[in-house]
C-alpha cells in the first residue's frame, strides 16, 4: 500500500486549533502517513492583531509552521482541516484560503481526496456542528470524500459525542479531546490508504 499523503490545514487565533492540528499530525504520522502541517495565512491587519497580546503571541508561536499553499492541496491524498467557528461557519482566514483554490478545483485536482474536519467555539452551542458541516459542503463541491469519525470509537463519546468531527470549547482541548482527534486522524489515514491503494 502506498503511503498516504495527508495535509493538515488549520487556522488558530489563540491556540486551540493549533493544538488540535499538532495532535492530528502526530497521530497521522504514527499511522504511517506522510504529512504536511500547514497554517493558513493570517488576513487580519497586523495593527489589529497587535492590539491583542494573546493573538499576537499565538501568531508568533506558529511562526515556524509553513503557510498553506495550493501546492500542498494538490500534493495531498487527504485533508484534515481545523478551524475556529466564526458566526456558525469557519473563520474567515480559512475561508479566504479556500477561496484561492478555484484553479485546482476547476482542474479536478481536489476531487477523489479524503476530507475530515474539526472545530472549536466559545461555547458548545456556538456553531460547532454547523462549522464542520459547512466545510463538508465545500468538500462535496470539490468531489472530495468525507471521512467523518461517526461513532466508531469510544473516544468520540468521551469527548462529547460529535460524529461529524471533533469539536470543543475554546481552550478546552484535553486528553479526551486528544484521543478523539487521534482516532479521527488515524481513521482518515486508514480510509485514504484504502482509496489510494
Amino acid at each position: 500500500m502506498a503511503q498516504p499523503k495527508i495535509a493538515i490545514i488549520f487556522y488558530s487565533t489563540y491556540g486551540t486549533n493549533h493544538a488540535v492540528a499538532l495532535a492530528a499530525a502526530e497521530a497521522a504520522r504514527d499511522a504511517g502517513a506522510d504529512i504536511r502541517l500547514r497554517r493558513v495565512p493570517e488576513t487580519a491587519p497586523k495593527e489589529v492583531v497587535a492590539t491583542q497580546d494573546a493573538w499576537k503571541a499565538q501568531l508568533d508561536k506558529m511562526g515556524d509552521i509553513p503557510e498553506a499553499t495550493a501546492d500542498d492541496m494538490e500534493w495531498a491524498d487527504g485533508y484534515f482541516f481545523s478551524t475556529p467557528t466564526r458566526f456558525g461557519v469557519a473563520a474567515s482566514q480559512l475561508r479566504a484560503f479556500i477561496d484561492t483554490l478555484g484553479g485546482l478545483w476547476g482542474a479536478g485536482k481536489l476531487a477523489n481526496k479524503t476530507f475530515t474536519a474539526t472545530t472549536s467555539a466559545q461555547n458548545p452551542h456556538g456553531g460547532q456542528e454547523a462549522t464542520i458541516l459547512s466545510l463538508y459542503t465545500t468538500a462535496m463541491h470539490w468531489g472530495a470524500i468525507i471521512v467523518a469519525p461517526g461513532f466508531t470509537d469510544q473516544s468520540i463519546f468521551d469527548a462529547g459525542g460529535n460524529p461529524y468531527g471533533f469539536s470543543t470549547n475554546a481552550n478546552g482541548f484535553d486528553d479526551a479531546g486528544k484521543a478523539a482527534v487521534t482516532h479521527q486522524a488515524r481513521r482518515l489515514v486508514e480510509m485514504t490508504g484504502k482509496i489510494t491503494g
